[in-house]
């Protein structure tokens, strides 16, 4: 490591040596930060829809004081306020000491499902972690949407048959800079952690399926996110059909995609979206994915690596919340809502159930863990099992149960609310946890020691949790993350043993954030 002084700024200057070329990055409160640095090419022209191409070496000196772009998206939560490019192959690292200690690493993908999101969001800042654990804290923007996922199956030639799942490829890509690069961050490349919440744990589940991210990583965790099933290639060729008819390219004049405006392909995605209610994500091509994921069995692949994979209680009160009148329901408007989720004729077995177990909840209450059951926790219950199914390595189940004081507590425990906990960044995010306490001053501690020390050694048991077995099928237990935590056998065994008669809803339907 090399440090010298910035004489604009209280800061020291840090610079690292990568297999690509020199970068600098900056140094504060006793962590290294290195932001914006390039895993891969620039994906616009040619490399379009391509497989991420390498980066080119440089001479000199990189600075690596700035996010860099994101992938192309429409403004919104979602996307960082930052500029927007193809040239969106970028890294970010967060460590304290460019040294050689082999740290653990852990690599985050973020939120915003396969079409938004940016990994330079606040909460999503590695630098707390990374000193409370003495781990390096990695995140990647990538390709997102039509940008890394529109299947172009073999209509422009064997460079972009892998097209539906670039934005997959540009996380291996991402894994195999790690791989060759962390070492000089003070990180080891053998001890790699991923984990991600909503689309970043869809993601984390594509890695234990694909066989590119065979050797990559030693384990993940799955956050509100558990992918078990992939668009066929019927389903990805009918969104690029309706694709083309939005830009009025016919058929045989396909390659004018390559040419086609950011702002106009990003716009047409959006339509199409809107219109065929689904969206550009991962594809079965063969390629990448010979299978689904995780249905209707574990992928062989990775039974030799340890999981964490869980939700939050009621995850949907973020998304359903936004619905008129969703948190002042009345029993009958519950029913009539809840026939979208469950159908009509399980409405009532389904209000029996969860009142059995959650006997003072109002009808909002009720719907949001419901359909939170249904959308979320069902998928990471059908996970864990088909891990144990499978003699899989130890698969550790959670649940979020908190109830956030913020807004008036109405969103109990939402989708998002574990992430100002896993990475001790409270203060980023009190619109999610209210303000600082002693009770989210607890939770940070819950969950991000659980966290580090599952990307120590794959075993997340620590001081601040009881004791937490790996999931089976006859004790299931269950950690639920609350104040004390607390582990759980088969926790409201009434509400998993009335979803049990689903399938998980990823069987061509839309799928939530």
């Amino acid at each position: 490591m090399n440090a010298i002084s910035d004489p604009d700024a209280v800061e020291t200057l840090v610079v690292v040596e990568t297999a690509q070329g020199k970068v600098r990055g900056r140094r504060t409160g006793g962590v290294s930060v290195f932001k914006g640095m390039r895993y891969g090419a620039d994906t616009s022209g040619p490399n379009r829809f391509r497989p991420p191409q390498p980066v080119t070496p440089w001479t000199g000196i990189q600075d690596a004081l700035a996010f860099g772009d994101q992938c192309p998206q429409m403004r919104g939560m979602l996307a960082d306020k930052g500029p927007m490019s193809e040239d969106c192959l970028r890294v970010n690292v967060f460590t304290p000491g460019s040294d050689n200690q082999r740290r653990p690493v852990m690599l985050w993908f973020h939120g915003g499902g396969f079409e938004a999101g940016s990994a330079s969001q606040k909460v999503y800042d590695g630098s707390r972690l990374a000193l409370r654990g003495d781990v390096v804290v990695v995140s990647i923007n990538h390709r997102l949407n039509v940008y890394g996922h529109c299947y172009l199956g073999d209509r422009l030639g064997e460079a972009y048959a892998a097209s539906g799942n670039a934005g997959y490829l540009d996380l291996i890509a991402a894994m195999n800079w790690v791989r060759d690069n962390i070492a000089a961050f003070g990180g080891d490349p053998g001890n790699v952690t991923l984990f991600g919440q909503s689309g970043g744990g869809r993601k984390v589940s594509l890695c234990y399926a694909g066989a590119d991210a065979k050797g990559l990583f030693a384990r993940g965790i799955v956050q509100s996110g558990s992918h078990l099933r992939v668009q066929t290639p019927d389903q990805a060729t009918r969104l690029t059909d309706a694709l083309l008819a939005q830009l009025e390219i016919a058929p045989a004049d396909i390659g004018k995609l390559l040419d086609v405006p950011v702002e106009t392909l990003t716009r047409a995605q959006l339509r199409v979206m809107r219109e065929t209610r689904s969206r550009f994500s991962p594809v079965l091509d063969s390629l990448a994915f010979t299978a689904h994921p995780f249905h209707p069995e574990a992928p062989a692949i990775s039974n030799d690596l340890p999981m964490m994979v869980g939700t939050t209680r009621t995850e949907l009160s973020n998304q359903l919340g936004y619905e008129d009148g969703a948190f002042d329901l009345d029993m009958a408007e519950l029913r009539r809502r809840l026939a979208r989720h469950v159908g009509a004729d399980d409405v009532e077995a389904a209000i029996a159930a969860f009142q059995t177990t959650c006997p003072e909840a109002s009808p909002s209450e009720l719907y949001f863990t419901i359909t939170s059951a249904r959308g979320y926790v069902l998928d990471a219950t059908l996970m864990a099992e088909a891990r144990v199914r499978a003699s899989a390595a130890p698969t550790y189940l959670y649940q979020l149960t908190w109830r956030s004081p913020a807004d008036g507590g109405k969103h109990i425990s939402q989708h998002t609310l574990d992430l100002p906990f896993v990475f001790d960044n409270v203060a980023a995010a009190t619109h999610l946890t209210g303000p600082e306490s002693e009770e989210t001053r607890a939770m940070a501690l819950a969950m991000s020691e659980t966290w580090l020390s599952f990307a120590r050694t794959g075993d997340p048991n620590n001081a601040a949790i009881p004791d937490w077995r790996p999931y089976d099928l006859t004790e299931r237990p269950t950690l639920l993350f609350e104040v004390p935590p607390r582990l759980a056998t088969d926790p409201w065994s009434a509400e998993r043993e009335f979803m049990s008669r689903y399938e998980t809803q990823q069987m061509g339907r839309t799928l939530h954030r």
